[in-house]
């Protein structure tokens, strides 16, 4: 049976699947990523999975894998397949894409792990149907993927999507990218986290105990909170402006807050549209999965390119 390998590398962990052409997953695991044990490991680690992968596919379905796709974190140059810079793993330009296609003998896809998650999302997830969404993930960081017509633009350098370093509180507090005043310094799980601990004295309160404390009407919870979507609307209309996308669809662990998030989030879009459309504004629905499955769709579509270009004359 035709199928491809999906792999996706976190800091920790890497989770992987063997997908076939409709997109069912075929076989999944997963394994620890391993950096404690530095880049060069990480990386030896990478391609051995994938190899037994790869090997397992051949056993099992009758035929090698046709092609690989494989998502990462950091900076990636998805062009030339190079991961440029992945803090949490130690690597820089790393030609990740050529050493995965000399070691499996298949076509590789390089993605960057948000934008490869969003094409899932918007593909086969919360965003199917939507000929243009944005996907935007809120986690220790906020990031996100712009859908156009079925594929993820990656930009010129390949930071196209983030909107986390959109300044919305101008002068304010200094971000790790150099600026000040970023939206993921106010919008994220971790700055809602920082500042629901600040206001409890508790230096292990979360953002899913602010949450908590929103539904049960605490004040102290409820300014953080409001604090949280105000800078987040502002962030997503500035996008909502550049982009004007179908469908809006906001994942990442601030969004299982629910609906503690989207009522009041919808709420402060509305209020600061004037020519703009609204769009649908909807949670992700593929969670820890879309990076996977978002690597498998991006193995499929060259798989697709390059028996296209076999039968072109």
């Amino acid at each position: 049976m035709r199928h491809v390998i999906a792999l996706d590398v976190g800091g920790t962990g890497m989770k992987a699947a063997l997908t076939g052409p409709g997109g069912e997953v075929l076989h999944r695991a997963r394994r620890a990523t391993g950096r404690a044990q530095g880049p060069d490991a990480v990386l030896a680690g990478i391609l051995d999975f994938a190899a037994e992968l790869h090997a397992y596919g051949a056993e099992h379905f009758g035929t090698p894998a046709s092609a690989a796709g494989v998502a990462v974190p950091g900076i990636v140059d998805e062009a030339h397949g190079v991961a440029v810079y992945a803090a949490n793993l130690g690597w820089r330009d790393v030609p990740l894409r050529d050493l995965l296609t000399q070691r499996l003998g298949v076509p590789v896809a390089l993605g960057h792990d948000v934008r490869t998650g969003g094409l899932a999302e918007g593909r086969v997830g919360a965003g199917r149907g939507a000929d243009r969404f944005l996907f935007v993930a809120l986690g220790t960081g906020i990031a996100g993927a712009i859908g156009v017509d079925g594929r993820v633009e990656a930009g010129a350098h390949g930071f196209a999507g983030e909107i986390g370093h959109i300044v919305v509180r101008p002068g304010g507090s200094p971000c790790p990218c150099g600026q000040r005043g970023c939206l993921e310094r106010f919008a994220s799980a971790a700055a809602v986290s920082e500042a629901w601990a600040t206001a409890t004295g508790d230096p292990d309160a979360d953002a899913a105990g602010c949450a908590k404390a929103v539904d049960s009407g605490d004040p102290k919870a409820l300014a953080v909170w409001q604090q949280a979507v105000d800078a987040l609307a502002d962030g997503l209309v500035t996008a909502l402006t550049l982009l004007d996308p179908r469908t809006l669809i906001i994942g990442g662990g601030l969004a299982e807050a629910g609906e503690t998030l989207f009522t009041p989030l919808r709420e402060a879009i509305r209020h600061r549209v004037t020519f703009q459309k609204q769009p649908s504004l909807v949670p992700a629905a593929l969670g820890d999965t879309a990076g996977c499955l978002g690597a498998g769709l991006l193995a499929w579509d060259l798989v697709d390119h390059t028996d296209r270009m076999e039968v072109t004359p």
